[in-house]
């Protein structure tokens, strides 16, 4: 039986956050990216997703392996594997669609790190993509699949593209999904060093965790930028991975945020929202998540930032009000609190600033292995 052990949630090709190649795609060219897994197993096998794709994604030749220490976009000698698609090199992902590869023989442990590649012969056209990655993916000439040292691979960028999941044959039904935006996602955090919650989480709690935060994602609002809403998006995200009994939400947050601020042109129109409006839209996750234990946390702190204004405190207090009450009436299986636990004891409207990572809105390392810390404690 597989499990799911890493995932990056699927968005619209567009600017970002940094540079990167959603929007011109591939053609002639490989494409490396490598991934921390949290089960291991003796098979792999991966997921590709066009899911913003209008035409077929033609894929034609795929490739994972171990990871190589300390070597720019190698993979360590002998582990090289050929994926195959129903018993094919290649594959089409159809417009909208999504792909499984065929079991891979691949001794794999948890928290060790796989590098895929991809090859695209054909013009890919716009690339279904995950923005913020906070590690280096590689593109180079020509098909490069089959070469397991890194010379060739002349470009980088820290975004994923069509990958979207990986999986082993672990058995495993106690998957951790985490659902949310780009405190989930692991803005803040130092890239290429896995120091995101979700990382610090497996490493403590020895399960399966999937990433399944957004950058900028928003619960009630679809966003060129930042994803589709939450309460859309749950399903293809978490509930349909293999594995996953426990979810942990913690969203809403810039749905608050985004009408407070001027300066924020990627999000527009930014509807001004109520508690009310996030309650039921928490209401709704909780809906559809029925069968899994649903864990909900409260917003950090964030004065001082560019999200907070005078409806913004309040909205957000009323909100954390209701996700404690949720939890002591049974809508919540559990609640986190981490709007107590990261605030600064002197303003508890603000960030502590030993958890800060400077923008006042976002946890740096120390502050998300804090996090981990209090989810593993109501897991």
């Amino acid at each position: 039986m597989f499990t799911a052990a890493w995932t990056a949630p699927p968005q619209l090709p567009t600017e970002g956050f940094t540079p990167n190649w959603s929007r011109e795609g591939f053609w002639r060219q490989s494409l490396r990216q490598s991934v921390r897994l949290t089960a291991g197993g003796r098979n792999v096998r991966i997921r590709l997703s066009n899911a913003y794709g209008t035409s077929p994604l033609r894929v034609a030749g795929a490739t994972i392996g171990r990871t190589a220490a300390g070597a720019k976009a190698a993979v360590e000698a002998g582990t090289l594997r050929r994926l195959t698609f129903r018993g094919r090199h290649g594959t089409v992902v159809p417009p909208r669609g999504l792909v499984v590869s065929d079991a891979a023989g691949l001794a794999v442990g948890p928290r060790e790190s796989v590098t895929v590649t991809l090859y695209f012969e054909a013009s890919t056209g716009p690339a279904t993509f995950h923005a913020q990655a906070y590690t280096t993916s590689h593109r180079g000439r020509g098909d490069l699949s089959a070469d397991p040292g890194g010379d060739g691979f002349d470009e980088t960028s820290e975004s994923w593209y069509f990958l979207s999941g990986v999986e082993t044959d672990a058995g495993r039904t106690d998957g951790i999904a985490l659902f949310g935006d780009s405190i989930v996602d692991g803005f803040g955090s130092t890239p290429g060093t896995d120091r995101r919650w979700s990382d610090a989480l497996a490493e403590r709690t020895g399960r399966p965790v999937l990433n399944a935060g957004i950058g900028g994602n928003l619960l009630l609002n679809d966003s060129s930028w930042y994803g589709e809403k939450g309460v859309h998006r749950l399903r293809r995200d978490v509930l349909d991975l293999p594995g996953v009994d426990t979810l942990v939400v913690l969203l809403g947050l810039n749905d608050i945020g985004f009408s407070e601020t001027d300066e924020q042109p990627t999000y527009r129109p930014a509807p001004v929202v109520e508690a009310g409006e996030l309650i039921e839209g928490h209401r709704e996750l909780i809906r559809q998540a029925s069968g899994l234990r649903v864990i909900g946390a409260t917003l950090l702190p964030f004065g001082g930032s560019d999200h907070w204004g005078e409806h913004a405190a309040r909205v957000s207090h009323e909100l954390n009000e209701w996700i404690r009450g949720a939890g002591e009436r049974g809508e919540y299986d559990a609640v986190v609190d981490l709007q107590r636990l990261m605030a600064d004891p002197a303003d508890p409207r603000r960030l502590h600033p030993a958890y800060d990572a400077g923008d006042h809105l976002h946890p740096g390392d120390a502050g998300y292995a804090v996090i981990a810390e209090a989810v593993a404690a109501v897991l």
